[in-house]
């Protein structure tokens, strides 16, 4: 499966985005997508994942409150709407999916976002 992310940008803090991840050459509701993020000389780290049918949602504890991940399997894509974004929210973004269990397989190519203070 292909993956491109895409709804990257440049926003002041308190603000929103909403990045979106479409894929294609799959079966995209097999896949167990996740959204990993990476700051300039740290390293990748989860954000948020959701399960196949959507039903099932998991976020890392620093955006729980202010992101929410979701899925339209109808349209082969997953979302990330990002609110009360913080500077330390600014990186790259990357989706990313697998199968099954342990590390994801597949991943996309990054959209930069850049919070400002």
């Amino acid at each position: 499966v292909q993956l491109q992310a895409s709804g990257g940008g440049l926003v002041q803090a308190g603000g929103s985005l909403r990045l979106s991840c479409a894929a294609s050459g799959g079966t995209f509701s097999k896949y167990f997508m996740g959204w990993f993020r990476q700051a300039p000389g740290k390293e990748c780290e989860f954000v948020a994942a959701v399960s196949w049918s959507g039903g099932g949602t998991y976020y890392a504890d620093s955006v729980k409150g202010r992101f929410t991940i979701s899925r339209d399997n109808s349209q082969n894509t997953i979302y990330l709407q990002m609110n009360s974004l913080k500077p330390e929210d600014t990186a790259v973004y990357y989706c990313a999916g697998r199968v099954v269990s342990g590390s994801y397989e597949y991943w996309g190519q990054g959209t930069q976002v850049t919070v400002s203070s």
